[in-house]
């Protein structure tokens, strides 16, 4: 499970093979470190273009390519790192008050985001100067 709950980091689900077709799945907060209270996807995203690019005060998640690929970029505050997701058993757990951004998508490429949070649009910084003065 989790090294670091305040730590971004790539977690592997459950996989079972068969020659039928494989199968992955989670379960409340056995596979992930906290209970799901939204689930959205991003599709269809054009060549070049970037989603996100803001941070949640509270709110983690847990960022999964469905299918194709795509690179999730997180600040911290101090340091950037980037993460490429291209498997479906695994995910990546974002904490709160991380700068994220999704980026390089493949073609056909599906991201699914679990939030432990339901929509509320005052829970979004959208302003990375703002973002870096709050750490």
């Amino acid at each position: 499970m989790l090294q670091n709950e305040n730590q971004a980091q790539i977690l592997q689900l459950p996989k079972f093979l068969d020659p039928r077709g494989n199968l992955t799945f989670l379960e409340g907060d056995k596979h992930i470190p906290f209970l799901n209270e939204r689930v959205y996807w991003i599709y269809d995203v054009p060549g070049g273009e970037v989603r996100g690019g803001h941070a949640f005060k509270k709110q983690r998640e847990f960022i999964v390519a469905l299918s194709g690929s795509f690179d999730v970029v997180l600040h911290d505050g101090e340091k950037e790192t980037k993460f490429q997701l291209n498997r479906s058993y695994y995910g990546l757990y974002v904490p709160a008050m991380h700068w994220r951004s999704l980026e390089n998508f493949s073609t056909n490429s599906i991201a699914m985001i679990l939030a432990d949070r339901e929509y509320n649009v005052d829970e979004y910084i959208r302003d990375f100067d703002q973002f870096k003065s709050s750490k």
